[in-house]
């Protein structure tokens, strides 16, 4: 009755969207097994995480799957995930936290693929705490009792810094959180605005270019090999339509195997959805895609996130991963 109630809270919100952008009974029929074509709305951020899905669809590996993609680009995954819910989107691209999030909330969402994972190499990771050449910060130590600005407060952010400077021997508990866009903080963290910025690339290129320094690689200390983010869908279009789930996982994971073996390819696909420009895409350091979710990794960042006051209960995973 709660998970049910709480559905409903979620699509009555997203009445509106769902009046000007349909349901999932879009792609409810007519596809696989039948001979047609279902169209697919899938809800991204325009970052390099998601060059797999992109590569994937240039490739044809959804469409010899007789899947046809359109990418709708999200704030975040804290904003795709409604949209999955509510149909707007048959699938979406989160990150891990958000997902345990909305799990611990009763929200009806399941992970079907892996989404981007960590390099797992200290110093050489897509995401990172950064500070300006001549700051104070030496190390994530000395992040305690600064102000840090993350893109969204209260997630993944949070729980990974955090982690670093518990590591190093800081205290967690005392860094201020500034909730910011990233490509609005090379410009905060340059005027003062905020002592470090927590960021991914290509931020985290962009302010390394100009100058400033790399003091914590956030998703390493946070767990080995971290699985950072997963692509999803509500557990109503799994029960309803699990050709489609089950097509749209194999294409994923062929995009996934594809991204990781050609760097090149990644970084000339996201010429084609974000503004990166092309010297900055030659050197942005890649994340990892592996088509197995690390779960270790993932109830790592469960228990940091729930010590942290990240969630409302304990995060199910064997109900959110596949």
């Amino acid at each position: 009755m709660r998970r049910r109630l709480l559905a409903g809270m979620v699509a009555a919100a997203l009445a509106g969207t769902l009046a000007a952008c349909g349901t999932s009974s879009d792609s409810d029929s007519g596809g696989g097994e039948s001979g047609g074509v279902d169209k697919v709305k899938v809800g991204v951020i325009p970052i390099v995480d998601v060059a797999p899905i992109y590569l994937g669809q240039k490739q044809g590996f959804f469409a010899k799957r007789n899947i046809e993609l359109t990418m709708e680009a999200g704030q975040g995954g804290a904003a795709i995930v409604p949209g999955v819910v509510s149909g707007q989107f048959q699938f979406g691209f989160s990150n891990m936290t958000s997902l345990m999030i909305a799990q611990t909330k009763s929200v009806p969402i399941k992970v079907v693929s892996n989404g981007v994972a960590s390099t797992g190499v200290d110093g050489k990771d897509f995401g990172a705490v950064v500070v300006k050449g001549d700051s104070a910060i030496k190390t994530a130590a000395d992040l305690a009792g600064k102000k840090i600005s993350v893109n969204t407060l209260k997630n993944i952010g949070d729980t990974v810094t955090r982690q670093s400077v518990r590591k190093a021997g800081g205290d967690p508990s005392k860094i201020e959180f500034v909730e910011m866009p990233f490509p609005n903080m090379p410009a905060a963290l340059d005027a003062g605005q905020v002592d470090a910025a927590w960021v991914v690339e290509p931020s985290l290129t962009t302010i390394k270019a100009a100058g400033g320094r790399e003091v914590a690689s956030t998703y390493v200390d946070a767990a080995p090999n971290l699985t950072v983010a997963a692509y999803f869908a509500s557990t109503e279009l799994i029960g309803k339509n699990p050709d489609l789930v089950k097509r749209f996982t194999e294409a994923m994971n062929e995009s996934l195997a594809y991204a990781d073996s050609h760097p090149e390819d990644v970084r000339g696909i996201l010429a084609d959805y974000t503004k990166i420009d092309e010297k900055l895409r030659a050197g942005l350091v890649l994340p990892k895609w592996p088509t197995e979710i690390n779960e270790a990794s993932v109830q790592t960042l469960a228990t940091l996130g729930e010590k942290d006051g990240i969630f409302s209960g304990t995060p199910d995973l064997a109900k959110l991963l596949p």
